[in-house]
């Protein structure tokens, strides 16, 4: 056989250990969700925002942070504006929260984190917890959370919903893919005793944490990825807290939606560079965490290269002369069952079906839209921060 093929092949068969992988974690999803004890509130939190031009919505999660069913003295809120134009500053007074200020200038979400629990490390404070200004929460989310923390747990995870679902096609698309996520990677992992991923909202930790870590040290454009990855090498498991509800308002544009995936994409690639390197450099209690992170971190590169393969093969087809009709009875077959799979997902997340036919309908491209984000990043970093402007309180409010 000619070399031209005999590589991809190879190359192929070796990434198939990756999908054998996350494949045998998911079975797990099948065991039975064990849920938090109840315990007596006695976490104290400190909530941390760090908000850029957020005027428009910051009320809206202050509001519902104050709304909730957790004792008032054991919980405080604080606002970080950074590099804001508008009156974010403002609104964040008025709607009841403390301002820290960053006292050097910062251009990222992991700097103005730094600066925060820099200020808030000494205060007497049992556990953080971090979201974006665009978020509402359940009312008993703190309860939960601190179920999670009287049992035993260091880092926790909400369970992120789209908080504007029918609001556009993307939006909703979005609300599916927290849905897949949740089914197949938190669900799985939190039976199996691994991490849930961590993403930049809706998590929380507790001080040991901080202190073991040194305080919040993250240096790439996917802060999260990094603290994810940190916490795994130091042996801090991501608990998975479902029953803590946060809704999360979703991009409307397809454009601007590949601009910030673009960004998570290329965000956790620049993790996999500074952290794989040194995961295993020293002894850990809990080599499994980092053995997932670890294929976590190199999965973005096995899904560009597999995006790579494909392109290669469909064209090598086509030049055979036998590849194009093959490949698009492929494509046909890959649309419905994701139109499907859509349906499938608005049932299990509880969206009404009838306020979601256009995510549906673009929930098969949305996804296939992953795989060239992947391939980019592979050659091209992303290392700028684009704001995503959110529509205001009132929707967010209406849609939680």
């Amino acid at each position: 056989m000619n070399l031209l093929y005999i590589l991809p092949l190879a190359l192929s068969l070796a990434l198939k250990v990756f999908t054998i992988y996350f494949a045998a974690i998911a079975v797990c999803a099948l065991v039975r969700r064990r849920r938090w004890p109840k315990a007596a509130p006695q976490t104290r939190f400190a909530v941390v925002v760090a908000a850029r031009n957020e005027e428009a919505v910051i009320g809206n999660l202050i509001y519902s942070i104050r709304c909730q069913s957790y004792p008032e003295d054991l919980r405080d809120i604080y606002v970080v504006p950074n590099n804001c134009t508008d009156f974010t500053e403002a609104a964040a007074r008025a709607a009841g929260a403390e301002i820290l200020h960053c006292l050097t200038p910062v251009s990222s979400k992991g700097g103005a984190l730094h600066q925060a629990f820099a200020q808030l490390r000494d205060k007497n404070y049992d556990a953080f917890l971090v979201f974006d200004a665009d978020n509402v929460l359940e009312p008993d989310y703190l309860a939960h959370m601190n179920d999670a923390f009287a049992a035993g747990a260091m880092v926790c995870k909400s369970r992120t919903r789209a908080g504007n679902p029918s609001a556009s096609g993307v939006a909703g698309c979005y609300g599916l893919y927290n849905v897949i996520f949740d089914l197949i990677w938190n669900r799985p992992r939190a039976a199996c005793g691994l991490s849930a991923k961590l993403v930049g909202t809706g998590f929380a930790f507790r001080r040991e944490v901080l202190e073991a870590l040194g305080g919040w040290n993250t240096t790439t454009i996917a802060e999260d990825a990094e603290f994810a990855a940190q916490c795994a090498q130091a042996g801090f498991r991501v608990c998975w807290v479902p029953d803590a509800v946060n809704y999360d308002e979703e991009p409307n544009s397809f454009r601007v939606s590949l601009r910030q995936r673009y960004r998570w994409c290329s965000g956790v690639m620049q993790v996999g560079r500074k952290s794989l390197g040194g995961m295993w450099r020293t002894a850990s209690p809990r080599p499994m965490l980092r053995w997932d992170m670890t294929m976590f971190l190199l999965a973005p590169f096995t899904q560009a290269i597999s995006g790579l393969l494909l392109a290669w093969s469909l064209l090598a087809g086509i030049a055979a002369g036998g590849g194009l009709l093959p490949a698009l009875c492929g494509l046909g077959l890959y649309y419905v069952g994701g139109m499907g799979l859509g349906v499938i997902l608005c049932l299990l997340g509880g969206y009404a079906i009838e306020g979601m036919t256009k995510s549906i309908l673009l929930f098969p491209v949305f996804m296939a839209s992953w795989l060239p984000l992947q391939v980019l990043s592979l050659f091209r970093d992303s290392t700028s921060w684009h704001q995503v402007a959110h529509r205001g309180q009132q929707q967010v409010r209406e849609a939680a």
